[in-house]
């Protein structure tokens, strides 16, 4: 029988909501469907506020939590199957992050994006807060995604590296003989498009045209590698309030061409990448990358040159590069309706395996109880009656 999800995704770069329906009934997943909502550009902006540390009233974070809701319950909308919600299981939602720290005390990571609207408005039963369980379990909350790597992309015959390039960046270790890791490396596209958009006005850089205008600036890429992130041990992870245009400017003691920072943010974005695969992978035989990262071709020319081994994206392995961390949260989803774990103890540093996730019941899904409820009490009928 399908096992139908939809998975809603916005990451950390914050240009719309990625929306896949997908059939989860095979050990590989099929895509039935795929949508990409742009987040309204005022709505967007409130977001960002929000993620850089905007002081918001009671009353404005919950009525920005419900518009954001609303955003995503049109995203799983636009790709509802024609035979309705209930042909749906579930849907799986990451939500809008505004904010990760799970190294303060007590640890927290918040998403955005009311959950019970999403239920009430699709009628589909609704899983949301997938991190707040990990970081109970004192681990980071992130990255959740390697759990469905490993499920997904894993090779008996090759070491591979799954390289997800968003608004922050983070790997997943899939050797042939060892357990899967990993962790953020800092910075994706968070600083590129955080920097364009200050100095142009565009919210990235289309085909990576400003960034090859400039020239990489040695001594100011060596200082923004100084961030003891960079060299911190996994577990470990990051977002965009800590690796935000305050942060760039900070480090920016002298005046440069706007064109040679957004270079030197490639670098930064690129060396990481590379320094991390290099310190603790060095084993890798092939990166696969999946993520908006994979659009730009300065970014893609200054990886293949950081790193000694072949690059490809996600593709080469059965799921576009714009389709995976949408896909996640719907298994993700289904891991939750089948209270089997979603996190990797290895990556995140949680103490165990831990079921992730909090259920939204949606009105068809009590349609499908009710249903099987009197399906059942018929065929006990039905026997009694035989008997």
């Amino acid at each position: 029988m399908p096992e139908h999800y939809i998975g809603l995704m916005s990451g950390t770069s914050m240009d719309g909501i990625d929306a896949v329906l997908v059939d989860l009934s095979a050990t590989r997943p099929t895509l039935l469907s795929t949508h990409h909502y742009p987040w309204p550009t005022q709505l967007r902006r409130r977001l960002h506020a929000a993620a850089q540390g905007a002081l918001l009233s009671a009353a404005e974070f919950a009525q920005l939590d419900a518009d954001t809701g609303r955003c995503f319950a049109r995203a799983a909308q636009a790709i509802m199957p024609a035979t309705g919600p209930s042909a749906v299981r579930a849907i799986g939602s990451h939500g809008q992050t505004v904010a990760h720290a799970p190294d303060a005390t007590p640890g927290y990571s918040l998403q955005l994006g009311n959950p019970h609207l999403i239920a009430e408005l699709t009628g589909i039963t609704t899983i949301a807060d997938f991190r707040g369980r990990d970081i109970a379990a004192q681990g980071q909350g992130a990255p959740l995604v390697p759990a469905f790597h490993q499920a997904l992309f894993h090779s008996p015959d090759e070491r591979r590296v799954i390289l997800n390039i968003g608004g922050i960046a983070n790997l997943t270790w899939l050797a042939t003989d060892t357990p899967v890791t990993g962790f953020d490396t800092g910075p994706g596209n968070c600083l590129l498009d955080a920097w364009i958009q200050q100095q142009t006005g565009q919210p990235f850089d289309d085909q990576g045209h400003f960034a090859r205008a400039g020239t990489c600036l040695p001594d100011l890429l060596q200082r923004l590698l100084q961030d003891p992130f960079f060299a911190a041990p996994a577990p470990k992870s990051t977002g965009t309030d800590y690796f935000s245009l305050r942060w760039l400017i900070q480090q920016l003691t002298v005046t440069y061409r706007a064109e040679d920072v957004q270079a030197t943010l490639v670098a930064l974005t690129a060396q990481t990448i590379s320094h991390a695969i290099s310190r603790h992978y060095s084993a890798t035989e092939r990166v696969l990358v999946c993520g908006g990262g994979w659009h730009n071709p300065a970014l893609r020319q200054a990886l293949a040159e950081a790193l000694p081994c072949p690059i490809d994206s996600t593709e080469a392995a059965g799921l576009a590069p714009d389709w995976v961390e949408a896909t996640a949260f719907a298994w993700l989803a289904q891991q939750r309706l089948r209270e089997q774990p979603g996190n990797l103890p290895g990556v995140t540093g949680a103490d165990g395996p831990r079921v992730l996730g909090a259920i939204y019941a949606g009105a068809c899904s009590r349609i499908q109880e009710q249903k099987a409820d009197a399906m059942q009490s018929s065929k006990l009928l039905q026997n009694r009656l035989q008997s």
